[in-house]
C-alpha cells in the first residue's frame, strides 16, 4: 500500500461515489491556489434508531463529521486514511444513524504534490523530496498568523465547509515522520484513551505519552491531550492566544470538538517511556545547543545559495524553489526562539524519558527538514554546496534513525489506527451525550 496522490485521491472517490451513487457524493468544496480541486467525499446519514422508516436518510437535520486530510503535505497517511474510513463505513454503516460522515480528502494539494514520497524505504528516502510549507500557508494554521483578508484559498474553502456542515466532531489526520501516536483535543472526549490505547498496542506502534508539542497539558489518559486555554502556563510558546483563530477551533462556533490524530511513519519506544529522566534541564541545554549548532550548518549553506539567487535568465528553473525557500527561511527564523524555550525559566525541573526523546526527535527534524529542501533547491540548480549539503542530510537521517531505533510502520497500518481512532472518537462523543445535531 502506497500513499496517494491528491489526483489518485480524486480517483478513487469518483469510483466510490460512481458505485455508490445513492450513498456517497464526491462535490468540489474550493481551488487551490495552483488551480487544483479541493475534494470532499460526502456519505449520507442512514435513519436514526427509532426514526420513521419512511423518512429519507438525506442528512437534513442530521450531525456531521468532518474529517480533514493532507493539511501537511509531508503527512500522506490522511488521504489513505479518509477512503479507508469510506469504505469502512459502507460496509458498517452502523455510526451514520443519524450522522453524515464528509472527508476533505487533501486540504492541501499544491503542497502535497511538492512532497513526493509515494513509499518511503528509509528516512532519507522520505526527505529526499521533503517538503512543508511554512506556517501563514498551511491551510489549518494560516488564520492564527494571518489577516482575514490575506487567507488562502484551501483556507476558505475548509473554513466555509466548517460553516456548511457545523460538524459536531471535526477529525484532522496528521502524521509524525519518527516516534509515537499521539491525539490533541480542542475539548475532551471521555473514554478515548482506552480504545486509542489499545488500538496502539494491538498494531505495535508506540503511544507518545510526552509529546514535545503538548508539554504541560492536561492529558486525561498515555497519549491524549487537551489544549489548554489560551494565556494558561500550559499553553507554551508554540500555542499563542491565537490558536483559536485557527481552523481546529472554528467548529467551536457550533458546539463541535476537534482531534487531531497524529500516527508514525516509523515507530520508536523512545517516546513511549514513562521513567523519569535524571536531569531533565541538563538535557534540554544540549538539545538546545545541538539544535542551534545545526541550524548554523544550514543557514550557512543558505547565505551561500543567497548568492547566487538572482545571477540570470534561468535561476530557479524548478518551480517548487520559491516556496522551498520560503520554507527554509521560516523554520530556520523559527530555531532560536525554540532554543530560548528550551533554555529559558520555564524549562521543566522534571521529565520523562519519553519527553526528552520527544523533544530530541523535534529539534532534530527541524534543521533535517530546512537542509532538505534547501538541498532540492541546490541540487536541481547544480550548486557547488549540494555535495556537502547533500553528505549532512544523509548523516543526520542515518543519525536519527540509529538513535531512535526506528521501525517503519506499513502504510495499512498507519491507516487502520487513524481508523480505529476516528471511530472511537466519535463513539466516545455519543456515549457522552455531546452531539446534539447541528445548531
Amino acid at each position: 500500500m502506497c500513499y496517494p496522490t491528491p489526483q489518485e485521491l480524486g480517483l478513487a472517490a469518483r469510483a466510490l461515489a460512481d458505485e455508490h451513487p445513492g450513498e456517497v457524493r464526491l462535490r468540489q468544496a474550493g481551488t487551490s491556489r495552483a488551480g487544483q480541486p479541493i475534494w470532499v467525499l460526502s456519505m449520507a446519514a442512514t435513519a436514526a434508531a427509532g426514526a420513521d422508516p419512511s423518512a429519507r436518510p438525506d442528512g437534513a437535520g442530521a450531525r456531521n463529521v468532518l474529517v480533514v486530510a493532507g493539511a501537511h503535505a509531508n503527512e500522506p497517511v490522511g488521504g489513505a486514511t479518509a477512503l479507508s474510513l469510506a469504505r469502512r463505513l459502507l460496509r458498517d454503516p452502523a455510526p451514520r444513524a443519524g450522522c453524515g460522515w464528509h472527508f476533505l480528502l487533501c486540504a492541501d494539494p499544491d503542497g502535497a504534490d511538492l512532497h513526493r514520497t509515494p513509499r518511503p524505504y528509509s528516512l532519507l528516502d522520505y526527505h529526499r523530496y521533503f517538503f512543508r510549507p511554512p506556517g501563514p500557508e498551511q491551510p489549518e494554521w494560516a488564520p492564527s498568523l494571518l489577516p482575514a483578508d490575506r487567507l488562502p484559498p484551501e483556507t476558505l474553502a475548509l473554513l466555509a465547509l466548517i460553516d456548511e456542515l457545523r460538524p459536531v466532531l471535526q477529525v484532522s489526520l496528521h502524521a509524525t515522520d519518527l516516534g509515537g501516536s499521539w491525539v490533541q483535543l480542542t475539548r475532551d472526549i471521555p473514554g478515548l484513551a482506552e480504545p486509542f490505547g489499545k488500538s496502539a498496542a494491538d498494531l505495535r506502534i508506540p503511544v507518545e505519552n510526552g509529546a514535545s508539542d503538548a508539554a504541560g497539558w492536561p492529558s486525561p489518559g498515555p497519549g491524549i491531550f487537551v489544549i489548554p486555554e489560551p494565556g494558561s502556563e500550559a499553553a507554551g510558546a508554540f500555542h499563542p492566544e491565537d490558536t483559536r483563530l485557527s481552523t481546529w477551533y472554528h467548529a467551536h462556533r457550533y458546539d463541535g470538538t476537534t482531534a487531531i490524530v497524529e500516527v508514525p511513519m516509523w515507530a520508536s519506544d523512545l517516546v513511549d517511556d514513562p521513567a523519569p529522566h535524571p536531569d531533565p534541564r541538563g538535557a534540554l541545554r544540549m538539545l538546545a545547543g545541538r539544535l542551534t549548532a545545526d541550524a548554523a550548518l544550514v543557514g550557512a549553506a543558505r547565505e551561500r545559495a543567497r548568492s547566487r539567487e538572482r545571477p540570470g535568465p534561468g535561476a530557479h528553473e524548478d518551480p517548487a524553489a520559491a516556496p522551498l525557500l520560503r520554507a527554509v527561511d521560516w523554520t530556520l527564523a523559527l530555531i532560536p526562539r525554540i532554543a530560548v524555550e528550551w533554555t529559558g525559566p520555564g524549562a521543566p525541573a522534571e521529565a520523562t524519558a519519553a519527553y526528552i526523546a520527544s523533544i530530541d526527535a523535534f529539534g532534530r527534524r527541524l534543521s533535517l527538514r530546512a537542509a532538505a529542501m534547501l538541498l532540492r533547491v541546490l541540487r536541481a540548480e547544480g550548486h557547488p554546496a549540494a555535495p556537502g549539503l547533500d553528505r549532512l542530510v544523509t548523516g543526520w537521517c542515518e543519525e536519527f534513525a540509529a538513535r531512535f531505533g526506528a521501525r517503519w510502520i506499513p502504510v495499512a497500518t498507519q491507516v487502520e489506527h487513524q481508523s480505529r481512532t476516528v471511530l472511537a472518537a466519535y463513539a466516545r462523543l455519543v456515549a457522552a451525550g455531546r452531539p446534539t445535531g447541528r445548531v
